[in-house]
């Protein structure tokens, strides 16, 4: 917080923070509208992003898109996403976290009308980029806003619950996105988030109540802000453009974008991330790398798969999302109660475990062939289920506990940049693989041996990456640590 001089200003500096108390007072009822409007929120962001998963072959084949192109529709959402995230999660503990998610489910909802017209791959590609400055908002907010409200001896239950919503909304994509593609076209599963985020807007506007700005009166870091959205988006398109020279170049120099960021943030007296979170709190610094890790090394399992099942071997999307719900329905299953004993039992031993069974998952995924029995396929996705369920909830609970409260817009951020972040190198790993493997051509049957062998090499990473997560969700050492 920036400091104020002057009887005036510490009077109002003293009004607010009162305000802020009572308004985080919140009795049973008001707490259970708090999580309702998170539920929705955070139903319909994975919801849309599941569902699009499955309904990517179809919109290739109306708009004639490549392996690459198709995986820019997911990874631009993603992309917008990440650049955001951070610089929202500051505004909002600035200008109040209410506020910013309102705006956010508002624009999330409106551009989630407008995918139901998008004549051409360029605008269709345009407005993911949007959906994606909108679920920036929400997800920048939503989970600090849960915080805020529920005290640590309730907060693992609350954020088991809200992540439930996630996975409830992940689970949904697939099969309803499947069906609602095959039958009603793929435009039909965007307009199911408008209703939604109507809701939420609407409980938003009649019952939620504060605005939870504990850094009122600071300086947004726009500089900063901009650096760190230039460096993202330079790493990401160099990695489409691999193996070419300048897919190698473009990655060095979005490293060093983000080395910058770092250094100049270290600086400056308001930055939008303040590096000290990382640098003198092992606990958040590790807990975020796992989270990281964890995602990178998951997030494309659905939408490898997905392609796998409708390309190599013949499933509809109907039924390519009823094979793909078996992993978030039992992360659903899974979440509410890892958070549970989250709050009893010392988290950082219930995420390794997730972590280490999700490495376990990906394993038996390199195996996967043209000839693949389908209940081995589930039975690896509902594997994959337990191991994030387990992983996920307790590993958000570490993340906000071990910070002071002026920290949660920034530490919500965090949390959803690193998910974001790791999204966003899953899906850079897949389009990597596929420039090398396939190249920028149409995944026909002369090619499903290319792509049988992208998934292989996909995977196989992916499962080195996940072991080396178990190593860093260990060594983070008690989450019950002095907070920064």
């Amino acid at each position: 917080m920036a400091v104020k001089t002057g009887n005036s200003d510490i009077s109002k500096e003293m009004e607010y923070y009162q305000t802020d108390e009572k308004s985080t007072s919140f009795d049973k009822a008001q707490k259970q509208i708090v999580l309702l409007i998170a539920i929705l929120s955070g139903f319909i962001t994975p919801f849309d992003g599941s569902a699009v998963n499955i309904a990517l072959p179809t919109m290739g084949a109306e708009f004639h898109m490549d392996a690459i192109s198709l995986s820019w529709v997911a990874t631009a959402y993603l992309l917008s996403s990440a650049v955001f995230l951070v610089p929202f999660g500051k505004l909002a503990d600035i200008y109040g976290r209410k506020r910013v998610f309102l705006y956010g489910i508002t624009i999330f909802s409106l551009a989630s009308l407008i995918m139901t017209i998008v004549p051409t791959e360029g605008m269709l590609i345009g407005v993911r980029v949007i959906q994606g400055l909108g679920s920036a908002m929400i997800f920048g907010t939503g989970v600090a806003i849960v915080t805020s409200v529920f005290p640590p001896g309730e907060r693992g239950t609350a954020l088991g619950i809200y992540i439930t919503a996630v996975y409830v909304g992940l689970s949904v994509g697939p099969f309803l996105g499947g069906i609602m593609t095959q039958h009603l076209g793929w435009r039909s599963i965007f307009l199911v988030n408008v209703p939604i985020g109507a809701i939420a807007i609407f409980l938003i506007l009649w019952k939620l109540k504060g605005e939870w700005a504990e850094c009122r009166g600071e300086k947004f870091d726009l500089k900063g802000s901009v650096i760190y959205g230039s460096a993202i988006v330079i790493l990401m398109y160099g990695f489409s453009v691999l193996p070419e020279i300048k897919g190698a170049a473009l990655l060095a120099l979005g490293l060093l974008g983000v080395a910058f960021f770092a250094l100049y943030e270290m600086r400056i007296s308001t930055p939008v991330f303040d590096i000290r979170l990382l640098t003198r709190n092992r606990v958040f610094a590790l807990s975020n790398m796992s989270a990281l890790i964890n995602y990178s090394a998951t997030y494309a399992v659905a939408f490898l798969l997905s392609l796998d099942l409708q390309y190599t071997k013949g499933f509809t999307p109907g039924h390519a999302g009823m094979i793909l719900i078996a992993q978030p329905v039992i992360q659903a299953i899974i979440s509410p109660i890892a958070g549970r004993l989250s709050d009893r039992v010392e988290p950082r031993l219930i995420a390794s475990t997730g972590m280490g069974l999700t490495a376990t998952g990906l394993f038996l995924l390199t195996f996967v062939t043209e000839t693949t029995s389908l209940w081995y396929i589930i039975a690896t996705l509902m594997l994959l289920g337990v191991g994030f369920g387990f992983f996920s909830s307790p590993n958000t609970n570490v993340i906000m506990s071990s910070v002071d409260k002026r920290f949660y817009g920034v530490a919500s951020g965090m949390n959803g940049t690193m998910r974001l972040l790791g999204q966003m190198l899953s899906m850079g790993i897949a389009m990597m693989i596929f420039s090398v493997v396939i190249g920028p051509v149409a995944i026909t049957s002369e090619y499903y041996p290319q792509f049988v062998t992208s998934m292989h090499y996909a995977f196989t990473l992916f499962t080195v990456s996940c072991i080396i997560g178990i190593f860093a969700s260990l060594a983070r050492g008690n989450s019950h640590s002095t907070k920064s």
